[in-house]
């Protein structure tokens, strides 16, 4: 009798790693016990165990399997040994109670698969918002270090070209040189930060956005590029996902400009309507007839704008320069 209750209570120590062949075990030495009509006691606690834990961690049919198992052979050993003294209500209790140890034991096992797939879905979630995350921080790490670059190489150029011949006319264009590679380190330890403060809540973008446009199209203009800005409409405070929106679209529209565009002029116009904000840049570049050639940068900005539920266009103008119009919808708190 001591060597069945310790077979059956020992071998849960290997529950957690071998949870079937325990399982058989305890079926084994608690079959053997109860038809050695020894007097019922904790011998049953074991086998209970490993069917529950057996069930609960999704091993189904080896539970119910050891229920019934050890129920017929609880019932049929009797019978076959010529044991007495066990009626039908008595067989039909032990019955009773073996099913609802099995459905005690699925109740469990739905709620951790509940839980389990609770958990896989937040952290798929997780992944999937940190996959944005990534994805916002390169767009704003290239329109940063395309912008800047594109100004530093323009004035590199034209100090190149005058330091010989107009070595005090190089001037200007090295102090654009050391404003645009100042603002370009600003904004690169700004993103930078971002992702140093990763445990924090807040904040978790650079703050730009169209008080900065002044400073943008000055900046530009120190390229050698003349850029006109107008404002229609009441000027007021946008969500901060819009405002980056239009800041980052005008400045990749204006590095375009700078990189591409044979250009000596750039327009660029804000339209505050009541349901959409409205960027377009305009420039007098004189391109070849036919649709513009969409590269990375308006790719960028399109994409920018449709995540926003907007639309970004890029088209010719009369004179065949490029023509960027982006429609960015308010939200309702700005209607």
């Amino acid at each position: 009798m001591v060597v069945l209750l310790l077979l059956g209570s020992v071998s849960l120590y290997w529950l957690r790693t071998k949870p079937i062949p325990v399982l058989w075990a305890t079926v084994g030495s608690t079959l053997i016990y109860m038809l050695m009509q020894y007097a019922y006691g904790p011998v049953i606690f074991s086998f209970v165990i490993a069917v529950f834990t057996a069930i609960r961690r999704g091993y189904r049919l080896a539970g119910w399997s050891a229920l019934v198992a050890l129920y017929a052979g609880h019932v049929l050993g009797r019978l076959a040994l010529g044991i007495s003294g066990q009626g039908i209500y008595q067989v039909l209790l032990v019955g009773t109670c073996f099913v609802v140890l099995g459905f005690i034991a699925e109740l469990f096992r739905g709620h951790r698969e509940r839980v389990m797939a609770a958990n896989e879905t937040r952290r798929e979630e997780e992944l999937r918002k940190a996959g944005e995350e990534r994805l916002r921080i390169a767009q704003e790490l290239h329109d940063v270090v395309a912008h800047h670059i594109s100004l530093i190489n323009v004035q590199a150029s034209t100090a190149l070209h005058l330091a010989d011949r107009q070595p005090e006319q190089a001037a200007p264009a090295l102090a654009a040189i050391k404003e645009a590679s100042k603002e370009a380190l600003v904004e690169l330890r700004s993103i930078v930060g971002i992702l140093r403060q990763s445990d924090e809540a807040a904040p978790r973008q650079p703050v730009v956005g169209l008080e900065h446009l002044d400073s943008l199209i000055s900046r530009t203009s120190m390229a050698g590029l003349e850029v006109h800005s107008t404002i229609h409409g009441d000027p007021r405070s946008l969500p901060t996902g819009l405002d980056r929106a239009a800041f980052r679209i005008v400045q990749e529209s204006l590095t375009n400009v700078v990189r591409h565009a044979k250009a000596s002029t750039a327009t660029v116009r804000i339209q505050y309507g009541e349901r959409a904000l409205v960027v377009q840049v305009d420039d007098d570049g004189r391109s070849l007839a036919g649709p513009p050639k969409e590269g990375n940068g308006i790719i960028g900005m399109r994409e920018r704008a449709t995540a926003l539920g907007g639309t970004l266009t890029a088209s010719r103008t009369p004179t065949g320069g490029l023509r960027i119009v982006a429609h960015l919808p308010l939200e309702p708190a700005d209607l």
